[in-house]
C-alpha cells in the first residue's frame, strides 16, 4: 500500500541499509551532503538513506531523522546519528538542488492482523540470539514492545537481508523473515563456538 508523495525529498545513497527504529552513525564529509544535513537541521526535516548496491541504487529506502549531532568540524564535516523512521519508494529523482533529491512515496503496510504465533516465535529466537551473543536476556516487557523492524535493527545483518525486510509490506512476512535470519545467525554463532573450541584443543575432542 502507498501513502503520500513528497517532492524535493533529500536522498543519501550509501553502501548500507537503514531500517525503521535503527540508529545509524554517519560521517558527513562531501559538500553536497553537508548542505543536505544543514537543510534538514534548519527545517527539522528527514532525509532518505537509499542502498547503493553493486548493481545500482535501490528504489526503496528508509526516511531518517537526525537524532543527534555528535561533532562539528571547522571544515564543515560532521558526525551525526540518525534514526530510521519509515520506508519510501523513489518515484522520480531530482537534480536541481545542491544535494540529491527526489519525489518519494511513503509506503504503508497491508491491512492485516498480526499473527501472534509468528510474533511470539520471532521474539523467542531473537531472545535466544541476544542471550547467546551478549549474555543478556531481554525481559518480557522489552520483547513485547518490539516489532520485526525493532528486533532486526539491533542485529548486524547484511544489506541484502535488511533490504529484503524494508521492501516487505507485511508485518507477518517480516516476522517470519527475521525469525529465519535469527536462527541462521544463531547457527553461525554455534559454528564459531565449535571452531574456537577445536582451535583451543589443537584439533582433539575434549570431554572435560
Amino acid at each position: 500500500m502507498t501513502g503520500e508523495l513528497h517532492e524535493e525529498f533529500p536522498l543519501f545513497p550509501l553502501g548500507l541499509v537503514a531500517l525503521p527504529s535503527e540508529l545509524v552513525p554517519l560521517h558527513i564529509f562531501e559538500e553536497r551532503y553537508q548542505a543536505m544535513v544543514a537543510h534538514c537541521l534548519e527545517m527539522s526535516s528527514d532525509f532518505g538513506i537509499v542502498w547503493m548496491a553493486d548493481d545500482g541504487l535501490r528504489d526503496i529506502g528508509c526516511a531518517c531523522t537526525i537524532e543527534k549531532v555528535l561533532e562539528r568540524m571547522e571544515d564543515g564535516r560532521s558526525n551525526i546519528v540518525v534514526r530510521g523512521e519509515r520506508p519510501f519508494r523513489i518515484v522520480e529523482r531530482q537534480s536541481h538542488l545542491a544535494y540529491p533529491a527526489g519525489i518519494v512515496e511513503f509506503l504503508d503496510d497491508e491491512s492485516e492482523s498480526v499473527d501472534e504465533a509468528a510474533a511470539v516465535g520471532a521474539r523467542k529466537v531473537y531472545a535466544d540470539l541476544v542471550l547467546r551473543a551478549t549474555d543478556r536476556e531481554p525481559d518480557s516487557e522489552e520483547l513485547a514492545a518490539l516489532d520485526a523492524y525493532g528486533m532486526a535493527a539491533t542485529v548486524d545483518f547484511g544489506a541484502d537481508a535488511k533490504q529484503g525486510l524494508l521492501e516487505l509490506r507485511s508485518e507477518n512476512a517480516r516476522l517470519r523473515l527475521v525469525a529465519r535470519l535469527f536462527r541462521a545467525a544463531t547457527k553461525r554463532l554455534d559454528f564459531v563456538d565449535r571452531a574456537q573450541a577445536r582451535a583451543r584443543s589443537n584439533g582433539k575432542v575434549r570431554f572435560s
